[in-house]
């Protein structure tokens, strides 16, 4: 089965508390809601500590056209992508020698936070030394669901070529489509819970030459599954507008996650002869702290299983799709045994989820 060899990270230069983003909040949103004070305990209660932006405070206190915000996306998309390719290469926790690009058969490219045509791995790809033959597949409008069906795009992709080394990478720069001039609920929300991260992964198949691996014992990925809720557009997306992309979030998201997604992830699982208690790892896509707990509700699970999801949920905010390959950087690190089982979940717009059963092999 494809295997899960190496992780890399580009963390963005700007770092803020919470505390810093729920003043800025609060100027701007004071005069919109009486109850501001209220609604402001949504900073103070979503478990979330710092998160790390493309561009500093003041950059956000002014008035920016979408043209001028996608091109800010797409500098630091490359030279942050760019720097997370180049990590997850030379990863010295995960690899012994570095992987050549060259070596690279394709590139899953991730985002719904900015566009670019050509696309941003193409960008990259001119100043990385891969093959001209390397095969581009950027995904684009998956939300925070995309790390998470990027990994299952390039499983199918090394279950079709066993040979290949390929690369999913993510880039989420959300804070570039913040809107001053959004006084929705949902544009608070996202406030306080969105921020920018970018992650690559490198999965080989079968028959890759994986020697380089300085763990005998890897995550393989066994089986996955898409799923599409529907009638259900309006619950996370963005509304296209003449200056920006302007957040749509469902307060109702955790209860959706109670009433279907424990079905769905059951299901999964009993086609394999498994239960969500065969499960030793879960890794979440810490959507936001009422999320992960209603994971923990519907798959009745041990609030031990969700410490690496709130890590990162504490240290870096909700990063859309770059956020569980986060997560799944710290179970890469944890001395897991042979044969263990883990489930890897997002969901996204759609209203959409995907699943990846994994076993460390």
């Amino acid at each position: 089965m494809p295997k899960i060899l190496s992780t890399g990270f580009c963390i963005p230069p700007h770092e803020l508390t919470q505390q810093d983003t729920l003043m800025f909040a609060k100027d701007l949103f004071s005069e919109s809601f009486r109850d501001i004070n209220r609604l402001l305990t949504v900073f103070e209660n979503g478990q979330i500590e710092k998160r790390n932006f493309a561009k500093g405070l003041s950059w956000f206190q002014q008035d920016h056209t979408f043209e001028e915000k996608n091109d800010v996306f797409i500098e630091c998309a490359i030279e942050f992508g760019k720097k997370a390719i180049e990590h997850c290469l030379h990863n010295s926790a995960y690899i012994s020698t570095p992987v050549r690009y060259e070596e690279i058969d394709a590139i899953f490219y991730i985002s719904t936070s900015g566009l670019a045509t050509p696309s941003i791995e193409a960008r990259i790809m001119n100043k990385l030394p891969f093959s001209p033959h390397t095969k581009r597949i950027p995904i684009w409008g998956l939300g925070c669901a995309g790390g998470a069906s990027g990994l299952s795009r390039a499983y199918e992709y090394c279950l079709a070529f066993p040979k290949a080394k390929v690369l999913v990478l993510s880039i989420e720069l959300c804070s570039l489509t913040f809107q001053r001039n959004d006084r929705s609920k949902s544009n608070l929300i996202g406030t306080s819970l969105f921020a920018d991260g970018v992650a690559a992964v490198l999965v080989t198949g079968d028959e890759a030459d994986t020697s380089m691996a300085i763990k005998h014992i890897l995550p393989s990925i066994l089986h996955t599954q898409s799923t599409l809720m529907p009638d259900s557009k309006d619950i996370m997306g963005w509304d296209v507008k003449n200056n920006g992309l302007y957040v749509v979030f469902s307060k109702d998201i955790p209860t959706i996650i109670e009433s279907w997604l424990g079905s769905e992830v059951e299901a999964f699982l009993q086609k394999y002869k498994l239960s969500s208690q065969d499960l030793h790892h879960f890794i979440a896509h810490p959507g936001g702290k009422k999320v992960l707990e209603a994971y923990v509700s519907t798959l009745s699970l041990p609030k031990e299983m969700i410490k690496h999801s709130l890590h990162v949920l504490k240290n870096h905010g909700n990063m859309s799709s770059a956020t569980v390959l986060y997560v799944l950087d710290l179970f890469m690190q944890d001395d897991i045994s042979k044969g263990e089982y883990g489930l890897l979940t997002a969901l996204g717009p759609g209203f959409s989820s995907e699943l990846l059963l994994l076993q460390w092999r």
